[in-house]
């Protein structure tokens, strides 16, 4: 029987914003495990058990019980909120075999009004956060990245040039209305739910008409040409739904024209 782990998870990273579970500095250059540590203290409560990844691997957690990855994302704010670094790996719904999960954190940037903890660490709330299906991002699950090479660069035809892509995606903040300041579940419109959740918004993204397969360097002018083919799925309508506890705010979610 499949177990539906994201319905708990969510609902523990409620009650830990609500009781005022603070995130903890790790040091000041991380800005990635901090708020990890946080969410995997989420899942040390409910006695999830998981693998997680190290530094550039993904996802950040595997589920050992369910076929569940969760993949973190710790926005600073005010700062970049629209969009993310994807360190080589475009955000999907689906990967190896695993559901795939976004969890959007923001905390604030500005820390020096924070106190520190008996470690001497910073102490700092989670302001909002977006727990997402992966294909509310990006829909593709046969797109695999690979790094490539090429040899013979340079005046004497020794230096190789590493193709090392950096995808940059939208956030869920970026996309929606009425995710600010709250918490929010977003899953495609057939996923389960149990009597604890509420829909407050109806999400429907469309298929862009063409999709980049392709792209050309030139390195004595610097520019960069993409090379686009029509999408076969133009205009394909992807559904999901936005949902909170029922003792939440009701407050609707909207999709931003700009994130069809």
């Amino acid at each position: 029987m499949d177990s539906y782990f994201y319905l708990d998870v969510f609902a523990e990273c409620v009650s830990a914003i609500e009781n005022g579970e603070l995130i903890e500095s790790v040091s000041t250059k991380d800005k990635e495990f901090h708020f990890q540590n946080w969410f995997q203290k989420r899942l040390k409560k409910l006695k999830i058990h998981y693998e997680s990844s190290g530094r550039n691997t993904y996802p950040d957690f595997r589920i050992v019980e369910s076929t569940e990855g969760y993949e973190l994302k710790g926005l600073a704010w005010p700062g970049r909120e629209k969009n993310y670094d994807c360190n080589s790996q475009v955000p999907t719904g689906f990967h190896n075999g695993r559901t795939i999960y976004y969890i959007f954190g923001r905390y604030p940037s500005d820390l020096s009004e924070y106190s520190e903890s008996s470690t001497g660490k910073k102490q700092y709330p989670v302001i909002d956060l977006v727990i997402c299906h992966g294909d509310f991002l990006n829909a593709d699950h046969n797109y695999v990245h690979e790094n490539k090479s090429v040899k013979g660069f340079g005046s004497y035809g020794d230096i190789m040039i590493r193709d090392r892509k950096m995808y940059v995606a939208p956030t869920p903040f970026a996309l929606t209305n009425g995710t600010t300041g709250l918490v929010t579940l977003i899953l495609t419109d057939t996923q389960k739910i149990d009597n604890r959740y509420k829909c407050v918004g109806e999400l429907n993204r469309i298929e862009t008409n063409e999709i980049i397969v392709g792209y050309n360097f030139d390195l004595r002018s610097n520019k960069i040409i993409s090379k686009k083919i029509k999408n076969i799925n133009a205009g394909k309508e992807h559904k999901f739904k936005a949902y909170r506890l029922k003792k939440q705010s009701g407050k609707e979610v909207t999709l931003l024209s700009s994130g069809g």
